[in-house]
């Protein structure tokens, strides 16, 4: 089946980002939004990932920088090929498109697990990065969240998952809308009222996409967690990473996920910025979270 061409989501110009893994070709739709100098917004994660969640903080920024928005390989309006989704790949392919996309150092609001592969970047000989800004960072994927470390048992249904017929269908019944907006109201929104049927149902036609199922699946078992315990990722932030690293925390966090982003609080040197909201603080509330980074972004850009 053909993949369709990439329409705005943000409001600015689409673009395809062609990209190889392995011998396979596949395509990256970003979009450019303003004037001036570049940030990178890098969508969270999830079965509902695409950069139209990175719209209100890009309208915002479109007033005074230029952004460009993502959306992840197998997820959104980019390519969802049948391939083993790991952070490997995920690493690679953003290495290769800021590599590609930006001729210096850029600034970076990563949300979700992107903070992994954006902090795994900061370790390398000259970090791509000139500012980063992680909005509800998290490393472990939910189900390893929700209940601990069976890893033998998440790689079993993450295969399950992928098969032609009772794969799809585990996976309709995990993308139903009810049970979306229950995952919303619970985890991904702060406030339960600002969970909409039209923003669910915005949500589910992206989990309908040809292909979605497979990096959906991997992300939900863990699969793409950028490391494998808390000791690794804050190796990240210890010592001191090269560039300034920012990170919002909202208040209505689920606890396990809170506690997470607490300890990096606590014991490294990020700074912190915490407003109202939960995992999917940068689409419930853009407009608080560009409040709070925009005094420290104008210090870098300026």
């Amino acid at each position: 089946m053909s993949r369709s061409t990439p329409t705005p989501a943000i409001g600015g110009a689409v673009g395809e980002y062609h990209w190889n893994w392995k011998k396979k070709s596949v395509t990256i739709a970003y979009e450019v939004m303003g004037e001036g100098k570049p940030i990178l917004l890098l969508p969270a994660l999830s079965s509902v990932s695409t950069r139209a969640e990175m719209r209100g903080i890009a309208e915002r920024l479109a007033e005074r920088y230029q952004v460009v928005a993502i959306d992840w390989l197998g997820f959104g309006e980019s390519s969802r090929p049948f391939l083993n989704y790991t952070p490997a790949v995920y690493r690679s392919l953003l290495r290769d498109f800021v590599r590609s996309m930006f001729s210096e150092p850029v600034v970076v609001i990563a949300a979700g697990h992107s903070a992994g592969y954006v902090m795994d970047l900061t370790r390398q000989p000259n970090p791509p990065w000139s500012w980063v800004a992680l909005v509800s960072p998290t490393w472990r994927g939910p189900l390893p969240t929700a209940f601990g470390e069976h890893r033998w048992f998440y790689k079993l249904l993450k295969v399950i998952v992928r098969l032609p017929l009772i794969g799809q269908f585990l996976y309709f019944l995990n993308t139903l809308p009810p049970f979306l907006a229950l995952m919303y109201r619970r985890h991904v929104y702060g406030n339960g009222k600002n969970v909409t049927w039209n923003l669910i149902r915005q949500k589910w036609r992206t989990t309908q996409r040809w292909g979605a199922r497979h990096a959906s699946a991997a992300f939900v078992t863990g699969t793409l967690d950028p490391v494998k315990n808390r000791s690794e990722f804050m190796d990240y932030f210890q010592p001191l990473p090269p560039v300034p690293v920012l990170m919002a925390i909202g208040e209505q966090t689920p606890p396990k996920s809170r506690a997470e982003m607490e300890v990096l609080a606590h014991f490294t040197a990020v700074q912190v910025y915490r407003m109202p909201g939960s995992l999917g603080l940068h689409e419930e509330y853009p407009e608080e979270l560009i409040e709070g980074i925009l005094p420290f972004l104008n210090k870098y850009l300026s």
